[in-house]
């Protein structure tokens, strides 16, 4: 089966949008029902600021974020097992923690995705907040993590 264009786009669009979300529970710890609400109603493939938002696959969104929420303490045991010595998931500024914990989750959970197309996304996602080091933090970070959920 070939993905079309508009269901990738989509489907960036909701990693890009499951990051942002998982970043804002992160620092306001909203509710999980009152966020997914506030980006299905006022986010997703809206305009804001003069800024056209692509649409995102809302679905997948919901599944991005509730399950990367749900499964937090499994994702983070995994990120900590794959840092360098001497570092903990604290250590990492609060983006870049949104970032993996969410690829990490689809990575776990949506075998359904190739694992080259996960790692792949949420680089271009650390792209959108980071310079190039820190887009190749995450591939390495992830491309570690599938080794040992995906073999």
């Amino acid at each position: 089966m070939t993905r079309t264009a508009p269901r990738t786009k989509a489907r960036a669009a909701a990693r890009l949008a499951a990051v942002q979300a998982t970043y804002q529970h992160e620092m306001e710890g909203t509710a999980m029902p009152v966020l997914l609400n506030e980006f299905h109603q006022h986010r997703l493939g809206a305009t804001i600021e003069d800024v056209e938002y692509a649409e995102a696959d809302v679905d997948f969104f919901d599944d991005l974020v509730s399950g990367a929420n749900a499964r937090a303490g499994e994702i983070d045991v995994l990120i900590e097992g794959k840092l360098a010595k001497g570092w903990t998931l604290a250590r990492l500024d609060k983006p870049m923690k949104a970032i993996i914990r969410v690829g990490t989750y689809e990575l776990l959970a949506r075998k359904d995705v190739p694992v080259a197309a996960v790692i792949s996304e949420y680089v271009d996602v650390a792209h959108a907040f980071y310079d190039k080091r820190e887009s190749g933090f995450v591939n390495g970070l992830l491309d570690g993590i599938a080794k040992e959920v995906r073999s």
